[in-house]
């Protein structure tokens, strides 16, 4: 394949490092204030676990990386160690996570936008149109090539930082000077709420393997890849605990949960409304930036694919520029359909919706990239018990997802078998992939 000097250096240790930040704190950050709140207490117990598993697979997919710095990340760890098979399982499970997760980003982007524009939330369909024309957008900027959709990375992660240390240090302050805290609305603390919980909480942490997936495209990946796993999910987790604290000291949690942006709400309540439509545009360009990181993910995963033999060959063609054109249009046209066909639904319970359904179907992908590691790194020790808890984790909570989800998720990921089977049968050609 004929690479251009871009796509081979395209993206350094700084652009490593926010696409994973970047696409960490996305969505999850500003919406998921509000779709936890129902569940009180609860969610700073599934915050803590969530964080503790999230680690555990950074630091698994660190090593992996450091090893195997391969095209396609968690695809590319299952073949190896499994055969085609899991390896296709594997990456049509987390293809379907990323296409269908992004529509919740997209959502996420005009949710924010409706906290200065409230007219947007009050004309039928038109948030999911919006989100729809954002998804668009940023397809034609990764088309255009992986330096560009790099660089929009990089703004967008230093941009949307702002807001949120100015929450943690705003609910720091009201401690410090004695504010009082809020008495919340019990809710039972349960080992399902838990799960339910650490579920969506697990939603903000999708993204800690973005590294891994355009290795090919990291300059000096074999360092860089593991060095912004790690540092991304550990700023993360400390961002996400700080959120969810100052939510649940300072804010009452049906306000947070009836609030298309709480985090805006949060900062509104003390500073003024204005404060908060000046935060809702940053919640926007958050989730914007998150959706850019997220759709050059979606077109590298069935273009690595198709290079290792398992999905049509058609994919593995490259545009002019170096990049998977063919697998970004695809996948926003799959993703562009999830979003419109569930437009009548609110824009919070549309956002959660997606989010549940592409989780149910993407943990399986964690999962297999966690048991991977345990056969392709024997001599590790450490590896072991993190690779254990990590799988363990991602079948309970996909459990926490609840039936209706793990149904729809299991749908999506039937969908795929006929493509293996015509894809092997079809003898197409398989190239050994790009390291």
């Amino acid at each position: 394949m004929a690479q251009t000097a871009e796509t081979r250096r395209g993206l350094g240790p700084w652009m490593a490092l926010a696409l994973v930040l970047g696409n960490l704190i996305g969505s999850g950050v500003y919406l998921l204030p509000a779709t936890l709140a129902p569940l009180g207490a609860n969610q700073l117990i599934g915050w803590v676990v969530t964080s503790a598993a999230a680690l555990s697979m950074a630091l698994v997919f660190a090593r992996l990386g450091a090893r195997m710095p391969m095209a396609g990340g968690p695809y590319a760890y299952a073949q190896a160690a499994f055969g085609p098979f899991a390896g296709f399982v594997t990456a049509w499970s987390y293809w379907v996570l990323l296409w269908a997760g992004d529509g919740a980003l997209a959502v996420a982007v005009v949710s924010a936008l409706s906290g200065v524009f409230p007219a947007i939330g009050h004309v039928p369909g038109l948030p999911a149109v919006m989100a729809v024309g954002c998804v668009w957008v940023l397809t034609l900027v990764n088309i255009r090539g992986v330096r560009s959709a790099g660089d929009l990375t990089l703004v967008t992660t230093v941009v949307k930082s702002l807001p949120l240390l100015a929450v943690i240090g705003l609910a720091l302050w009201l401690w410090i000077s004695g504010t009082p805290t809020i008495t919340q609305v019990p809710v039972p603390i349960t080992g399902g709420n838990v799960a339910s919980a650490a579920a969506l909480c697990f939603w903000a942490f999708l993204g800690i393997e973005s590294a891994t997936v355009p290795a090919d495209k990291v300059e000096n990946a074999t360092r860089v890849v593991p060095m912004a796993t790690i540092v991304g999910t550990l700023l993360a987790g400390l961002i996400f605990l700080g959120i969810s604290a100052s939510f649940q000291a300072y804010m009452p949690l049906g306000a947070a949960a009836a609030s298309p942006a709480p985090v805006a709400a949060f900062l509104a309540q003390h500073f003024g409304g204005a404060v908060g439509s000046v935060v809702a545009v940053f919640a926007a360009i958050s989730a914007f930036g998150a959706l850019n990181g997220f759709i050059l993910l979606q077109g590298e995963m069935p273009w690595a694919m198709a290079r290792g033999g398992v999905f049509p060959q058609w994919f593995a063609v490259e545009s002019r520029n170096g990049t998977p054109a063919r697998g970004h249009v695809v996948s926003s046209l799959l993703l562009s359909a999830v979003t419109l066909l569930n437009f009548g639904r609110g824009m919070g319970d549309l956002f959660q919706f997606i989010a549940s359904v592409s989780l149910a179907a993407g943990m399986l992908s964690y999962g297999i990239s966690m048991l991977a590691a345990i056969k392709l790194l024997p001599g590790e020790r450490l590896i072991v018990p993190l690779a254990l808890f990590g799988a363990a984790f991602s079948a309970w909570a996909t459990w926490g997802l609840g039936l209706e989800a793990m149904g729809y998720g299991a749908v999506l990921l039937v969908l795929g078998l006929p493509i293996y089977w015509a894809v092997r049968r079809g003898n197409f050609r398989s190239e050994k992939m790009i390291k």
